[in-house]
């Protein structure tokens, strides 16, 4: 068999593919190993959201051993994810030419034998899945719904883009989880990361219009049509402003300011790029968005080490007043009052010689003008 007969049409490394054995080419398609696009996109919201919480504690020695564990997650959980999608759509991509020669329409791989890969991968995720911390097991197992409903949604809705955002992102709570616990700073993080998968796969849509309008799947590349890109770019600055905004509340300073710039600027070159070359470019576009979300991972990662300085003002600080009474008190024209002994007893009144007499009972000593030098 040569290697344009084993390769898929959009495979990203067929070299590496055809230098495997033969009988563990089909199931390297059918994870997707050959693409790795898609695992970065899955791991990079777990360091993102790692780092992200990190910004008020700073970074854990144990925070690699963290890192080691999601990619490890994210390879097993992509490719399993990939599995189940080419099992659900294995009638649509037979009709589409991008896709004709994955492993199942090719009949490389039978159902059955997808299934048992299918399980297999899940039990690699189940075993990462044992080495979270309680709160974060939690959070990992209500993505099962996510993953098992999304290749369902293209059928259904026009907005399956939205549905791969929550799934493909749910791995920031996860993260965020690992550390901390999941606060509303956390949640705007997921949603802006959200809105950034809808745009990035928006982009990767664009390959498959023509033959998605012929075979009635629904995606957001058909759903804007000619305008595809402008509305992915408005995606894009939501996705910007939200992550702004959770690093502002989460305590990132200006490292967060940063970050959110860089994410917007490499997205802005994205669009451009797009729309002065056309749909012939929007893999390579698609694939530039392991940068724009290496961007935010790089930039929180900064913000946890580097703790923000403090607030700089014109005005100064508010000045620190020593407890109890003071032992003096500086009068006008070079007279003091010095705090003597309490003399107990003296009554109050208000006739001025019972006032200077309760001022002394309060301890202070007032001048004699018969010790005045001055005096004759």
């Amino acid at each position: 068999m040569t290697e344009t007969q084993i390769s898929p049409a959009d495979s990203a490394m067929p070299g590496w593919l055809s230098s495997l054995p033969e009988g563990l080419r089909p199931y390297a398609m059918l994870a997707r190993w050959d693409r790795p696009v898609g695992v970065w996109l899955l791991y990079l919201p777990c360091l993102i959201g790692l780092a992200f919480e990190r910004i008020r504690t700073g970074l854990y020695l144990t925070d690699s051993l963290w890192a080691i564990l999601f990619l490890i997650g994210a390879i097993a959980m992509r490719g399993a994810g990939c599995t189940w999608n080419d099992i659900t759509d294995r009638d649509f991509d037979a009709k589409v030419e991008r896709t004709a020669l994955r492993p199942i329409p090719a009949g490389l791989v039978t159902l059955r034998e997808a299934h048992i890969f299918l399980g297999i991968q899940l039990a690699v995720g189940f075993l990462v899945w044992l080495c979270l911390p309680g709160d974060a097991k939690i959070v990992a197992l209500l993505s099962i719904p996510l993953v098992g409903a999304y290749p369902f949604m293209k059928r259904v809705t026009w907005w399956p883009q939205a549905w791969l955002g929550a799934t493909f992102n749910w791995g920031a709570l996860v993260g965020v989880a690992v550390a901390g616990s999941i606060s509303f700073p956390a949640v705007l993080l997921y949603i802006g990361l959200a809105c950034w998968t809808v745009a990035y796969d928006t982009i990767y849509a664009l390959q498959d219009r023509e033959d998605d309008a012929l075979i009635g799947v629904k995606s957001t590349a058909r759903l804007f049509g000619k305008h595809a890109a402008l509305y992915s770019f408005g995606f894009f600055i939501v996705a910007a402003a939200l992550i702004a905004a959770a690093s502002g509340l989460q305590g990132a300073g200006r490292m967060g300011a940063v970050t959110s710039l860089a994410f917007l600027g490499h997205a802005t070159a994205q669009v451009s790029r797009l729309k002065s070359k056309g749909d012939r470019v929007a893999l390579a576009v698609f694939k530039s968005n392991v940068w724009t979300g290496a961007l935010v991972a790089i930039g929180l990662t900064l913000a946890a080490m580097t703790p923000a300085p403090p607030p700089r003002t014109l005005f100064s600080g508010p000045e620190i007043v020593p407890d109890g009474q003071p032992d003096k008190v500086t009068l006008p024209f070079g007279l003091e009052l010095q705090k003597g002994p309490r003399q107990p007893g003296l009554p109050e009144t208000w006739l001025a010689s019972d006032i200077r007499r309760t001022l002394e009972r309060d301890g202070y000593v007032f001048p004699d003008a018969a010790e005045s030098p001055n005096e004759p």
